[in-house]
């Protein structure tokens, strides 16, 4: 965890140089018009924007890493694959409800590109689908 606190704080520190070299590049390219005409801006606010959130991960990790209170095994190169933490939540292989959702989210997607008359349609068999995949395990035979 702590090299990729370490990594996400170099990728910060690149892209804001980053900022600032091309902020600089665009001033001397073109001498000719005024300050605020020589800056590209879209291009200087996206460099900033993507070492903001760099930032924003970087203090993320920091936190958790802080919060852990040591290494996790997966950090420590001599541990086995054990020593992790086997519960990783709950999959289910035979649900088709992700299908359906996924077919849901392609249907809404299509109205959006196509004719918006499909916006509902999509937006409903979601909600069904999100239903379905929460209560699954409510009904049926892998009822609890």
């Amino acid at each position: 965890m702590r090299s990729n606190v370490i990594l996400w704080w170099i990728i910060t520190v690149f892209f804001a140089l980053m900022a600032v070299v091309y902020t600089v590049w665009n001033i001397l390219e073109h001498p000719d018009r005024t300050l605020v005409m020589r800056v590209e801006w879209v291009g200087t606010v996206a460099l900033l924007f993507v070492a903001a959130m760099g930032a924003m991960i970087a203090l993320y990790l920091h936190k958790t890493y802080r919060a852990q209170r040591g290494e996790l095994p997966e950090d420590i190169l001599t541990a086995d694959i054990d020593d992790g933490d086997p519960e990783l939540g709950e999959f289910s292989p035979w649900s088709w409800w992700p299908i359906v959702l996924a077919g849901s989210a392609s249907i809404f997607l299509i109205g959006l590109a196509v004719g918006h008359f499909l916006l509902p349609i999509g937006l409903a068999i979601f909600v069904v689908a999100i239903v379905g995949w929460v209560y699954e395990y409510y009904r049926g035979n892998f009822a609890r």
